[in-house]
């Protein structure tokens, strides 16, 4: 079973259960699908776009003042009811901005690479709900649809993988949009139709497209990835020479026979002492231990 098939079968299960919660969809970029009653109400994923970055784009409200409502709301990650009170927006553009959120990063999930699903309980009230959810079959099948007419494109790319850049050519007599112009501004041949994404603050999908379509009227190219470049080392290795091993510790000399000469009996000796005294040049004296011991002796 394929990762999109696990996604289509666990979501439909939720629909017909009336499921109240989460579905977390580990992959690339993965995400997470809010439900409730079986309706999918807001999605989440990393290869998206959140609400707040659309809102952002649109121009009726900057950087500051978002962050003066999240502050004012208590830290809530979408105060509607601060956008409206201030009159940054209306509740009907944000009820828009909130349903195109959620299909763009139910496509962001389908496009990548699903490995497994997961059903939960909801951490908390999910962020940017729509008033009225999707069933989740129809908003899979929007999903794929999506998807099928991208690669259907004479240049099909997917949001994470091509890195394009622009092309060689003069561009100064080609009338292009607002859209198209910062594309080209921010293509560098590192930033993915994703990044591009984040970047000029559009959704997913749409930035996708277009990246396609520019492809293939030659206003970006995809490059190939650089060769490595082959590292020789100089002849006589570069100055670096093998360390060379270290001389042995020199042997302790054999000790000599003075540390070593045993008393020996020597033929024809008269007395005990004489007996027992060592060879020239061997040990102590034993006849001065012999005196010691025997001081009566003589």
């Amino acid at each position: 079973m394929s990762g999109y098939e696990l996604l289509a079968r666990d979501l439909a299960a939720c629909g017909r259960d009336g499921f109240t919660g989460e579905v977390r969809v580990s992959g690339s970029p993965g995400g997470a699908f809010h439900l409730h009653g079986g309706l999918v109400v807001a999605v989440e994923s990393p290869g998206a776009p959140g609400p707040e970055a659309l809102l952002l784009r649109s121009g009726r409200i900057g950087g500051e003042e978002w962050a003066a409502l999240v502050r004012e709301s208590g830290g809530a990650r979408w105060p509607a009811a601060g956008l409206i009170a201030h009159g940054y927006a209306g509740a009907a553009q944000l009820r828009v901005v909130c349903a195109m959120s959620l299909q763009d990063a139910a496509f962001a999930v389908v496009a990548g690479s699903v490995d497994g699903c997961e059903r939960g309980p909801a951490a908390g009230p999910p962020p940017a709900a729509v008033t009225v959810g999707e069933p989740p079959t129809r908003l899979l099948q929007e999903a794929s649809r999506k998807l099928r007419a991208l690669l259907a494109l004479p240049y099909p790319v997917r949001p994470d993988r091509e890195r394009p850049t622009p092309a060689p050519v003069s561009c100064a007599a080609t009338r292009l949009g607002d859209l198209r112009c910062e594309l080209l501004a921010h293509a560098d041949g590192r930033r993915t139709a994703r990044d591009l994404a984040f970047r000029t603050g559009r959704g997913v999908y749409t930035v996708t497209v277009e990246v396609a379509r520019m492809l293939g009227e030659g206003l970006l190219e995809c490059v190939d990835a650089p060769h490595p470049i082959p590292v020789r080392l100089p002849e006589d290795g570069g100055g670096l020479r093998p360390r060379e091993p270290a001389p042995p510790a020199p042997q302790p000399a054999p000790p000599g026979p003075d540390a070593t000469a045993l008393p020996r009996r020597r033929p024809g000796a008269s007395g005990i002492n004489e007996a027992l005294t060592p060879e020239p040049g061997g040990g102590t004296g034993w006849k001065e231990f012999f005196r010691l011991r025997n001081p009566t002796a003589r």
